[in-house]
């Protein structure tokens, strides 16, 4: 007799750990772990989408802050040029520039009496900067305006994210 009721616990103990799943517990398991993989994707997007527009929103300031430095920097050749050697006279002859050790392109004369305008630009370290600076006999007597470009001169046209800034000194 002994011999039975031992067999019978074993049996009860087996049975306990030895249950089966249902199909519904395994379309629950399914959906359960479909739910669980969408919502990490829709996180995982949604994270990568902010990424992107960080990304892009970092790169429009830096080229911003390139295309402002181009235009300071080519108001500033111009000033020099225009205090230290007088080359916006219309009265000489047009000197050739060279501004942070490129020289000016295209520089040309509007006239030769009061009020003239100089137009040149050039490509201070790969950046462009076009210039106008303007000489009249009223107050302002002297206009600099400056654009610069996040890109070179050549590359203007043809690129869709060139950033213009510009600088205006009156004296």
């Amino acid at each position: 007799m002994m011999g039975v009721e031992h067999d019978m616990k074993y049996n009860f103990q087996f049975s306990i750990f030895n249950f089966q799943k249902t199909s519904s517990q395994r379309g629950f398991t399914i959906l359960l772990a479909a739910l669980i993989a969408s919502l990490v994707l829709a996180l995982g997007i949604a994270v990568f989408s902010i990424a992107q527009k960080e990304l892009i929103l970092s790169s429009t300031g830096r080229n911003s802050e390139l295309a402002f430095y181009a235009a300071d920097t080519g108001a500033e050749c111009a000033l020099y040029w225009d205090m230290r050697h007088s080359a916006f006279d219309p009265l000489l002859p047009v000197t050739p520039l060279t501004c942070d050790g490129n020289a000016a392109i295209n520089v040309a004369a509007s006239g030769v009496s009061y009020p003239v305008s100089y137009t040149f630009s050039f490509d201070p370290n790969g950046y462009c900067v076009q210039l106008t600076v303007t000489k009249d006999t009223v107050h302002p007597r002297t206009r600099i305006h400056a654009d610069g470009f996040s890109v070179a001169c050549s590359d203007i046209e043809a690129s869709g994210r060139a950033l213009q800034r510009s600088v205006e000194l009156t004296y």
